[in-house]
């Protein structure tokens, strides 16, 4: 198989760890408004899986100064797939490391993304083995769908944030056979890109982070059902003091409804309401939005993403949730902000075309 086209050598992605400063509170969103079930706990973390979920375990939690990712990890195709991935890697000088102590998962392949991330690559993993009590009527479904909370089914995908999108981009093509599903640009710039290793829309996907930080997590999107079930989502988590963000809608870009949300330790968590569209042919081209049609690439119902927080915040983040959305809350600058000297102040400029 070809080292710069290595299609279908990583399957799926199989789990996400969160960082947060508020363990409990994240646990309990989880746990009772998510309903997933707690596997394992070791020390500082505990370890999550919905009810769909394959594996031991698709969301670690793990207490920390600061919110943001711990790191994601991808099952590959086969044991052959992960050690010609490991090779593709090292010949191009990326950093490796193995190891084969996290629970429910066997040897793994650690490596950072250009900009930062931190990402696995593994192929052992433990099947979960409902115990009676959990066991599902539904021979295709590993547990009993629970008694508690929405629930999720699955976890669905990753959005990264980084200084530059074209290099992510082009590491997950070159070393991992993901391809592009769709992205944005603004002039010859890519300032987002989401990219799949199977039929799905995206299992990854990447934003420019406009503030120039390196290694920053958008999101983690746990896949729900149908767009009404986001509906009912939201009206729970204005119930119980979950700030949400923005939606429920549907973007243009994927074709997945939408709504997002901040769990208690400050991570912001999307609840994607259907499959989105599914790249189903072997040679699906690449669609580029232009940043003209933005508005109908991000939200097709016309739902307003903030500025304040949609476009400038990740994790980790220098500054809490709250003093974030207060220190942004006046917009992007207007258009003569941005100057050779103030780089950084066109870009923002330029993601106010996508701010509402």
């Amino acid at each position: 198989m070809s080292e710069t086209m290595p299609r279908f050598e990583v399957a799926h992605l199989a789990r996400t760890e969160l960082f947060t400063p508020d363990p409990d509170g994240t646990l309990w969103f989880f746990t009772k408004l998510l309903g997933m079930y707690e596997t394992k706990r070791d020390g500082q973390s505990v370890y999550l899986r919905a009810y769909e979920d394959p594996y031991q375990w698709s969301i670690k939690i793990t207490e920390a100064r600061s919110a943001g990712l711990g790191h994601a990890a991808l099952r590959t195709s086969s044991p052959e797939a992960l050690e010609r991935r490991a090779k593709a890697l090292k010949d191009t000088n990326v950093e490796l490391s193995w190891s084969e102590d996290e629970f429910g998962y066997g040897k793994t392949l650690h490596f950072q993304s250009p900009d930062g991330h931190n990402l696995s690559l593994l192929w052992e993993a433990e099947k979960y083995q409902a115990p009676p009590e959990l066991q599902s009527k539904i021979l295709s479904r590993p547990s009993k769908k629970p008694l508690q909370g929405l629930p999720v089914k699955r976890i669905d995908h990753i959005n990264l944030m980084a200084s530059d999108v074209t290099s992510v981009k082009d590491s997950f093509e070159r070393h991992l056979g993901f391809r592009t599903t769709e992205r944005v640009v603004d002039g010859e710039v890519e300032i987002g890109a989401w990219m799949s290793s199977n039929i799905l829309g995206h299992e990854v996907a990447c934003m420019r982070d406009i503030l120039g930080e390196r290694g920053r997590l958008h999101h983690v999107a746990m896949y729900y059902g149908i767009p009404q079930h986001n509906i009912d989502a939201a009206e729970m988590f204005r119930e119980y003091d979950i700030q949400i963000e923005t939606g429920p809608d549907k973007h243009g870009i994927t074709q997945g409804s939408f709504l997002y949300v901040f769990e208690p330790g400050g991570n912001r968590i999307e609840l994607f309401g259907d499959t989105g569209v599914l790249s189903l042919e072997p040679d699906w081209e690449t669609r580029t939005w232009q940043m003209s049609d933005i508005d109908t690439g991000l939200a097709i119902g016309g739902a307003k993403l903030p500025f304040e927080t949609y476009f400038t915040y990740g994790t980790p983040s220098k500054l809490t949730l709250a003093d974030h959305v207060a220190q942004f809350a006046g917009g992007p600058p207007t258009a003569d902000a941005g100057s050779a000297e103030n780089p950084e102040g066109a870009d923002r400029n330029a993601t106010s075309m996508v701010a509402g």
